[in-house]
């Protein structure tokens, strides 16, 4: 397993072997939930808030 660094308190974070685009990982230190937007190199971003949807 890899570990990347959290972007909101630089904590370690596991990054399972068989990561894909677009999983999410969460931050055991803050609870930020991160979203993996690449892995060559290996980058995540804050995973975006859900919204809801009124029907619009």
């Amino acid at each position: 397993m890899n570990q990347i660094e959290c972007i909101e308190c630089a904590a370690a974070v596991e990054l399972p072997a068989d990561a894909i685009v677009g999983e999410l990982l969460v931050c055991e230190e803050c609870d930020a939930e991160l979203e993996v937007t690449s892995l060559s190199p290996i980058t995540v971003e804050l995973a975006p808030e859900v919204e809801e949807d009124w029907g619009e």
